[in-house]
């Protein structure tokens, strides 16, 4: 793999439930629509679940996520192709965290930030 060893790691207060938190990261359905920069795979289930495999566009480049845990208060993807590492979310009642480290050409410290920084607008305007 092409590219640089980055690692960040990323928490921030967020105003709502864990429930919806976890939502927001487990359902494909929601994922999409505050990870507007990212194209889905189509057929995605309705939650991300253990074992399941699908692949996601940043622009032209593909990444492949193969979910190795998710449980109602944490989530591990581990990254292939566009980025050849793993991204963990944990979260609980108004906090979220997240901590990505991969080898990738893409600027995962900047996506990770603006990645965040949309979740939490996102849950705002669930919150209205």
């Amino acid at each position: 793999m092409l590219g640089t060893f980055q690692q960040s790691h990323i928490r921030i207060e967020v105003e709502a439930s864990a429930a919806v938190i976890g939502d927001s990261l487990l359902r494909p359905s929601l994922l999409s629509r505050w990870m507007w920069a990212q194209r889905f795979s189509p057929g995605m289930p309705e939650q991300l679940h253990s074992g399941l495999t699908f692949t996601n566009w940043v622009g032209a480049v593909p990444i492949q996520h193969h979910v190795e845990v998710a449980e109602s208060n944490c989530l591990r993807l581990l990254l292939s192709q566009g980025i050849d590492g793993y991204h963990e979310w944990y979260w609980g009642e108004s906090w979220v965290q997240s901590r990505l480290e991969g080898v990738s050409m893409l600027p995962l410290n900047l996506a990770q930030s603006v990645s965040l920084l949309s979740l939490r607008e996102f849950l705002l305007k669930q919150k209205v």
